[in-house]
């Protein structure tokens, strides 16, 4: 679907607001108009100097202030997570599979380095899957150099990717996510591994809603 223009004098009080120093969260709030819209019509509006300070403290203080939530989270997070046991690691990893995994086959796929690097992890340290039991390919666009993909992805999953690698090719450019295009982990004679993982989910579904039952929602009272 094509953008849909929006009405001259929109567009102009978008301009006069960024000219005065206005954020794009500020003119979102405001003008009730999409954060995507805004940053096409402001792209290039240079800030009035007279404003140029205010849009600089301001900019500043949400650094401060994003900085300082992270502190808090980054505590919280501390003081829950101390040391991760193999019990643990299997229900983080079943729930991972649960949100990425395939469901006929062991088929993990994804492209954000972490979240692979953490499932090998647990396949190989939790779930005692023998390194040679596992796969790894990789799914590009057509722009993207597969050399430095395979390069990328061999460091992260610590498997030596090479012109021998499974390769599956996507017409199209890449998105801005998909530098390195997606990592697909497949485990050999996975299915009871791919049925423990779905038992453990069920399971966990059916405990935590035994011990947190699903409350009905109230209406509140407005009078």
């Amino acid at each position: 679907m094509g953008k849909h223009p929006i009405e001259v004098e929109l567009v102009n009080r978008i301009i006069d607001l960024r000219k005065r120093g206005h954020s794009i969260p500020e003119m979102h709030r405001l003008l009730r108009v999409s954060k995507s819209t805004l940053s096409r019509y402001i792209k290039g509006v240079e800030i009035l100097p007279e404003y140029k300070e205010r849009w600089l403290e301001r900019r500043n203080a949400s650094k401060i202030i994003s900085e300082k939530t992270w502190e808090v989270a980054r505590e919280q997070a501390l003081l829950l997570v101390e040391r991760i046991s193999e019990r643990e690691l299997k229900l983080l990893g079943a729930t991972l599979y649960w949100a990425e995994g395939a469901k006929r086959q062991f088929n993990f796929i994804n492209s954000d380095p972490q979240m692979i690097k953490l499932f090998l992890l647990v396949l190989l340290n939790a779930f005692k899957v023998r390194k040679s039991n596992i796969k790894i390919s990789i799914r590009l666009f057509e722009d993207i150099s597969s050399e430095e993909a395979l390069n990328f992805w061999s460091e992260i999953t610590g498997f030596k990717l090479d012109e021998n690698t499974e390769i599956n090719v996507v017409k199209g450019k890449k998105q801005g996510k998909l530098p390195y295009g997606m990592c697909r982990v497949r485990v050999k004679r996975g299915g009871l591994l791919l049925k423990t993982l779905s038992a453990i989910n069920k399971r966990v579904i059916d405990v935590a809603i035994g011990t947190f039952p699903v409350k009905q929602s109230r209406k509140f009272n407005n009078g």
